[in-house]
């Protein structure tokens, strides 16, 4: 098996960051700045799932591209991970080396549910008090116009989301960064840093939020070196937030 410098590790681990989430934090960045010198941060708004064509089937279209194309740094990952060995014999598989597989789905299942029970619920209160602070942008989770693929792009979203997120920045970013010599701590610091920033654009008390969640996302990976259950909990939250907005947010007075 022929073992990468860490030269070209870190390379490798700038350049998958640079065509996903890394890319991500920057735009994060400049979207808060932006918000912050044009209006209290309370008045600014962020949205998650927004329509990209008043054409029926061109913005369903627009739709399915996005998500597609979301995860392609996600199989780049992959084959990143994939030990390469001479021509012949097979290489160790990085969905079973990252846990992302279905080995064990009733425990991935229900170990995914209490870890979207343990965030989801303090995560409400968490953005109510930053509302209140003014720290947090109102969030409308979706403004899909009603069709009857709505739902369905939603739910394919959110499990996107949770496929991007806890592969890269969980699974292979410790991955990389122990191969560093990073001690864990320190690791599992930058990871839950990185998922902090890329949602900067919804205000602090979202940072804060997402940080606290990838210290314990990443907590338990480090115990069960299995990402599935967080790619669950994390589409389970999302597909809540995307799904539940959609259909009641305003028969209760949002968005």
């Amino acid at each position: 098996m022929l073992v990468p410098s860490r030269r070209r590790l870190r390379i490798e681990v700038w350049i998958v960051l640079g065509l996903s989430l890394g890319q991500s934090a920057v735009y994060s960045v400049v979207q808060l700045l932006d918000k912050l010198t044009r209006a209290p941060l309370a008045e600014g708004t962020s949205t998650l799932n927004r329509s990209q064509s008043s054409r029926e089937y061109f913005d369903l279209t627009y739709q399915l591209l996005d998500i597609v194309f979301a995860l392609v740094p996600v199989m780049l990952v992959i084959y990143f991970l994939t030990e390469h060995r001479p021509a012949g014999e097979p290489g160790a598989s990085a969905f079973r080396k990252l846990g992302f597989n279905f080995a064990r789905p009733g425990k991935d299942l229900l170990q995914g549910l209490g870890l979207a029970a343990l965030i989801g619920i303090p995560s409400l209160g968490l953005y109510a008090a930053g509302r209140a602070l003014g720290i947090t942008t109102a969030i409308i989770p979706s403004a899909l116009d009603a069709y009857w693929w709505t739902i369905p792009v939603l739910i394919l979203s959110a499990v996107r989301h949770g496929i991007v997120e806890e592969v890269i920045v969980v699974g292979y970013l410790l991955d990389r960064l122990g191969k560093f010599g990073w001690s864990m701590p320190l690791a599992i610091f930058a990871s839950s840093m990185l998922r902090g920033s890329y949602h900067l654009y919804q205000g602090f008390g979202p940072f804060i939020g997402n940080a606290v969640m990838g210290v314990v996302f990443a907590w338990i990976y480090t115990k069960t070196r299995r990402v599935m259950p967080l790619v669950i909990a994390h589409a389970l939250l999302d597909i809540v937030a995307f799904v539940g907005f959609s259909l009641f947010g305003k028969a209760i007075g949002l968005g």
